[in-house]
């Protein structure tokens, strides 16, 4: 009885959002150049993750049924003299969107940021998209992003009042670098050899 019930209540739960794990990586990938294609790391915004790693505790993965469906991952960056954090990608499985997994992931991840005392975030997308997340371009007027891009599509939202004020100039990356694949497994022999 109890294996039927909790099977019930499996298929009444649409979704679930977790941090990312290091095996969410390659569906997360693959999610990512069916969403934006294989050129996607040609893309402006790209440029503020590349070598880098998100933001600590600020990166999801959104599963159903044990599979990646959606992803987000916030990143550092200085705004024009101001800390910040940058937000992106946002993908969602193409077969999944009606569930509210996107609306889910943004939700999550602007909580998660100002719980852990981010004071803004700011993306390149749809105005019409990500407004009903605060996100407007009031505050990004005098930003810019090092490449080309569209003026009314760098938008922000202020998760402390007045965080953006007098920020000017170019975003920048200043997050951590991100370790590459050869470096982790160092680093883990290291550890298992200062641990035996």
């Amino acid at each position: 009885m109890k294996t039927l019930k909790t099977i019930a209540c499996q298929k009444t739960v649409p979704f679930a959002i977790r941090a990312e794990r290091a095996s969410d990586v390659a569906a997360r990938e693959a999610l990512l150049d069916a969403s934006f294609g294989t050129n996607r790391h040609a893309r402006t915004c790209q440029r503020l993750r590349e070598g880098r790693a998100p933001a600590e505790g600020l990166a999801f993965t959104a599963t159903r049924n044990g599979r990646v469906v959606g992803t987000v991952r916030l990143w550092h960056v200085n705004a024009g003299g101001v800390p910040a954090l940058v937000l992106g990608p946002l993908a969602v499985d193409r077969a999944f969107r009606s569930l509210g997994i996107g609306a889910a992931l943004m939700n999550h991840a602007l909580a998660a940021a100002k719980a852990r005392g981010h004071a803004a975030v700011i993306l390149r997308g749809d105005a019409s998209y990500y407004e009903r997340f605060g996100f407007t371009a009031a505050k990004t007027g005098e930003l810019s992003l090092p490449g080309p891009f569209e003026r009314e599509r760098l938008l922000a939202v202020e998760l402390r009042d007045a965080a953006l004020d007098g920020a000017w100039g170019m975003i920048v990356a200043t997050g951590m670098t991100a370790r590459k694949p050869r470096q982790r497994a160092a680093a883990r022999a290291k550890l298992a050899v200062a641990t035996a």
